[in-house]
């Protein structure tokens, strides 16, 4: 539908958004709301901003009386964004990325080839693909400064959303809303059990489900993909679950635990040659043998819709494709 008209034949929908556009409001008053939501203490804001506590309750003010809404709640500790509060942070967040885009692009172009990229991964693309298209990346442009995070993937998709990272490789949880990302599926995952080198299991033989159950496991947390794959392999074998389980998503914690004891964990193949492999860790590990098979569901290349990726970014994200290609 063609927007209406005014009697200066200029289009309604612009003239609306003149009055926020001369409002007033500041890169500086978007670095405050975004703060806001992320710490919920005006004093934490303030701290983030480098302002005095009162000069961030003035810029609250002034805000507010911009919107002529009310931004937040005081609450006994801290603060809470309403509706409205959290609709500008929103935004804010999106302007705030534009800004940083523009600084690195303006940054790129002055080095040729720079900038920097921040990257967010689930541990078996990490390893598999993430780490050889940046050892390429870096060896071509050496300038291009690559930051890394290595989580889950509910963690990694609210940090994406948050603006925190250019894309991710990762899973979509099922508890966000999927139409907040463009996504490209590159992989499964496929998952083994490793224990300590001389472990009762690990005796060349094929082991089955039940003889596991006795043994401490080291497990993600319940939400992840890889325990409710394996979750699901007890389950439709009516096999019952472990009872003495420990819950980190700590690879290292994991494989200390591993290590130290007769715990069993699963881990993504990627991760267990990666620390087998007398060019990885040539880690004191065994993989077991096993009688079935754990697939975890498929990873993507993910990216928040409609923001557009930096030239260095982009870069690194076709590296990635390279790789799985």
């Amino acid at each position: 539908m063609v927007g209406a008209r005014d009697s200066t034949g200029n289009d309604n929908r612009e003239t609306a958004a003149v009055p926020l556009l001369r409002s007033g409001l500041s890169l500086r008053h978007m670095r405050m709301i975004a703060a806001l939501d992320d710490h919920g203490k005006v004093s934490a804001a303030a701290q983030v901003m480098n302002i005095s506590q009162p000069a961030a309750s003035r810029m609250i003010a002034e805000m507010e009386a911009v919107l002529h809404v009310t931004l937040l709640e005081r609450l006994p500790r801290g603060v809470a964004l309403t509706p409205y509060g959290k609709a500008l942070a929103r935004r804010a967040r999106s302007i705030l990325l534009e800004m940083r885009e523009a600084d690195r692009e303006i940054a790129e172009l002055k080095a040729g080839k720079g900038g920097s990229v921040f990257l967010g991964a689930v541990t078996a693309p990490a390893i598999e693909l993430a780490v050889p298209a940046i050892r390429e990346i870096r060896r071509l442009y050496p300038r291009i400064e690559i930051t890394m995070q290595v989580e889950t993937s509910n963690v990694l998709a609210r940090e994406l959303i948050a603006s925190r990272h250019d894309f991710i490789v990762a899973r979509i949880p099922d508890d966000l809303n999927p139409r907040l990302f463009d996504s490209r599926v590159i992989g499964v995952e496929k998952a083994c059990l490793i224990v300590r080198r001389g472990h009762p299991l690990a005796h060349g033989r094929q082991v089955a489900l039940e003889e596991t159950t006795s043994y401490d496991w080291v497990f993600q947390s319940g939400g992840s993909p890889l325990r409710q794959a394996m979750e699901a392999n007890f389950l439709n074998r009516n096999v019952p679950l472990p009872e003495r389980i420990l819950n980190t998503s700590s690879l290292l914690l994991t494989l200390v635990m591993v290590a130290q004891s007769d715990a069993i964990a699963p881990v993504s193949v990627q991760v267990a040659r990666f620390i087998q492999n007398p060019e990885g860790l040539a880690g004191a590990i065994d993989v077991v043998p096993i009688e079935f098979d754990i697939e975890v569901r498929p990873y993507s290349l993910i990216t928040a819709r409609n923001r557009v990726l930096s030239p260095a970014a982009r870069m690194l994200y076709d590296f990635i494709l390279r790789e799985v290609g």
